[in-house]
């Protein structure tokens, strides 16, 4: 007798957190809380910690970092606007930074992220097309505007390394990211010409089309409607 008691108690012990209700083990939600709040105040003091982390890192390390990345930043954008993209990546001058600088000195800023697009564009212009596109796939580009102008940056890269796929996919996503009335006409016109030195001709007659109907008072329309003479 005395053991069965032993056996009734420790089987009552084990289930402290559960009830019963009609002969069924139910889970009861308070008894739970109250057996496992230590745990439970680790838990989400550990969560409230790493938030104010984050926004500890974001607004006294990031935020002044970002400040100081755009005001070093200036000469060598200066330098880019002038076609100097030698210079910009890496001498802009005394006591400036160029944009491989700034990439490695503002990691994690908007700014230094910007570098990286800049970096990619200098290196396609100076016939460095497997530098360009390291840099340019790196890019995380922050809305349609930059998405479409680091698609056809690729695309151009891509077109010189002889990857023809790319070249396409990457054209085609240019054009198709915005609905911008100057980018979307000008990389369907490349994608356009693309086909057309590939021989795809009715894939650029396609392409020459969708200028036409889609961008009709757009630059490139005009030479589109030649080459679609030309090819029909």
């Amino acid at each position: 007798m005395a053991k069965k008691n032993s056996d009734q108690n420790a089987a009552t012990a084990e289930n402290v957190s559960f009830v019963e209700v009609k002969g069924e083990n139910k889970f009861n939600p308070e008894s739970f809380i109250q057996n496992n709040q230590k745990n439970l105040t680790y838990i989400v003091g550990g969560m409230v910690a790493v938030a104010l982390l984050y926004f500890g890192y974001k607004m006294l390390y990031l935020a002044p970092k970002q400040k100081e990345a755009i005001e070093a930043m200036y000469k060598a954008e200066t330098l880019f606007a002038q076609d100097s993209f030698a210079q910009a990546l890496e001498k802009p001058g005394a006591e400036a930074e160029g944009f491989l600088d700034i990439i490695n000195n503002y990691s994690g800023t908007k700014a230094a992220n910007l570098a990286k697009y800049y970096a990619g564009v200098c290196y396609l212009n100076l016939g460095k097309y497997e530098d360009a596109i390291s840099y340019l796939e790196d890019f995380d580009a922050p809305d349609d505007l930059t998405s479409s102008s680091r698609a056809g940056a690729l695309g151009d890269a891509y077109a010189e390394t002889g990857d023809k796929d790319k070249a396409v996919n990457y054209y085609k996503q240019a054009s198709q990211s915005t609905e911008n009335e100057m980018l979307a006409p000008y990389y369907l016109n490349k994608l356009a010409l693309f086909y057309f030195v590939e021989g795809k001709n009715a894939e650029s007659l396609e392409t020459f089309k969708s200028i036409v109907d889609n961008y009709p008072d757009a630059e490139q329309a005009a030479e589109a409607k030649k080459y679609i003479a030309r090819l029909e």
